[in-house]
């Protein structure tokens, strides 16, 4: 996919009982957090240690179904040597259009170690990404900072990337402080019926609001190193739904009013029509040229200065990486 900066000027847009803490970098974390874990909304208080699944559909061993060079992000994620992306398997949203279905079911991928996933963020930085760009990690933040430390003693100097839902809890983001270099959240949902029709959360946005606020104050205003990539900053992702255009301008609309230019929107037409969404009938169709365009002329004529645009066929379902457990 193409995506192109919006200017001003120009649019080309416990008893041991499985309770036990990791030392870093002289604080302690708990991973007892999988004993009951609560780190996402959905609050499953399952004891993921034991091997039980909550809504996320993993246990708190990681899987991981690709890590590689990734060209489709945003410019100044991917750049011209790719983004490290690692995908995690399962996901605490479940949205019924998914486009990564099969992972975030956790149909598919590998289990790894933790000190597997520090070597895989080596393996990543050596092959010239970059980021370390993690997907869908927020079922397994506890072990995203171990592996994270990890890497940093054996080297790892590169930013590190949390492309997530938005569906957050604060608690659970205040663990990544100072291990998160740029946030990548979606923002899919300002109106509650869409968001609890096809992913089952009508708080969705009372989430995700307050966790980019969050993100805003842990890492700040964008910064960009000499050849363009971002090492700090919020860049917040909207799919654009068919038929719900009106919500995607007040989601605009509410990321301009609260944060205007420092964070960067990015505004996707990308939404791709799976089977498994068939029986939302709605949905069963792209994203029309003039449905994005008015949305597009709608963030301009509000002001967006610090945004990016997708061009050209960008609903494909060759945009969707293959899950083959590459680089695992």
């Amino acid at each position: 996919m193409k995506y192109t900066h919006i200017s001003v000027m120009i649019i080309l847009f416990e008893n041991t009982v499985l309770q036990y803490y990791m030392y870093i970098e002289g604080a302690f974390m708990d991973k007892g957090l999988l004993k009951n874990c609560k780190l996402c909304p959905r609050s499953c208080n399952v004891d993921r240690t034991n091997g039980h699944r909550g809504y996320c559909k993993v246990t708190d061993e990681l899987v991981v179904a690709r890590a590689a060079l990734h060209m489709w992000e945003e410019p100044c994620i991917s750049g011209e040597k790719g983004s490290g992306t690692v995908f995690f398997s399962g996901c605490s949203m479940g949205c019924v259009f998914c486009q990564n279905h099969n992972i975030a079911k956790g149909l598919t991928g590998k289990k790894i170690t933790i000190q597997r996933l520090a070597e895989i963020f080596i393996e990543l930085q050596k092959k010239g990404a970059n980021n370390i760009n993690l997907v869908t990690p927020s079922h397994y933040v506890p072990q995203i900072v171990e592996a994270i430390c990890i890497g940093r003693r054996n080297g790892l100097k590169l930013p590190i990337v949390y492309n997530c839902s938005g569906y957050e809890k604060i608690d659970t983001l205040k663990l990544l402080d100072g291990y998160v270099d740029v946030y990548l959240p979606d923002l899919k949902y300002m109106d509650d019926k869409p968001a609890k029709k096809y992913s089952n959360a009508p708080d969705y946005f009372v989430f995700a609001s307050e966790a980019i606020k969050e993100m805003v104050r842990q890492v700040g205003k964008p910064r960009f190193d000499s050849n363009g990539i971002m090492i700090k900053g919020v860049i917040v992702r909207h799919l654009t739904l068919p038929g719900y255009l009106k919500d995607s301008k007040n989601i605009i609309k509410y990321l301009y009013k609260t944060y205007g230019n420092s964070i960067f929107i990015s505004i996707m037409n990308q939404y791709t029509p799976l089977s498994h969404a068939e029986k939302y009938p709605e949905l069963n169709r792209k994203i029309t040229e003039v449905e994005y365009n008015e949305l597009i002329d709608f963030a301009v004529e509000i002001g967006v200065e610090n945004g990016y645009i997708q061009e050209g066929e960008t609903a494909l379902e060759s945009f969707i990486p293959e899950f083959n457990e590459e680089g695992v």
